[in-house]
């Protein structure tokens, strides 16, 4: 018999994988990616300690407020480029990209994409 299995294990187990190959350091933190039906968080994260270095997300009231709709490309772009400038903000230039399991295109790239074109280094 086929067992189908739901994408969020998929998407885990992925994660999981990806994360043997690289964590944060100090030097070089690890930009996390997650996005919901609703809306995308980022954070900067020092693996070393367990720290969350910056943190932004769609649910905040600055970032909502300029956005039309919180979980479509544009709102990620805008978020990226929101994390890039925190980052910046705290001193944090290169960071290690963390894409969360998720496929690297749509909103996850133009997150991406847009922390780049701001500045950080990945």
């Amino acid at each position: 018999m086929v067992s189908k299995v739901c994408r969020q294990d998929v998407r885990v187990k992925k994660h999981k994988r990806l994360r043997n190959r690289f964590s944060g350091t100090a030097e070089r933190p690890r930009l996390a990616v997650f996005r919901s039906n609703n809306h995308m968080y980022a954070q900067i994260i020092d693996d070393t300690v367990g720290n969350t270095l910056v943190a932004a997300s769609t649910l905040e009231k600055d970032v909502k407020a300029e956005l039309e709709k919180t979980n479509n490309v544009d709102a990620a772009a805008y978020l990226g480029k929101v994390i890039a400038q925190k980052a910046l903000d705290k001193g944090i230039k290169t960071v290690v990209f963390d894409r969360g399991g998720f496929i690297y295109q749509g909103k996850i790239a133009a997150l991406a994409e847009a922390a780049r074109e701001a500045g950080l280094e990945f």
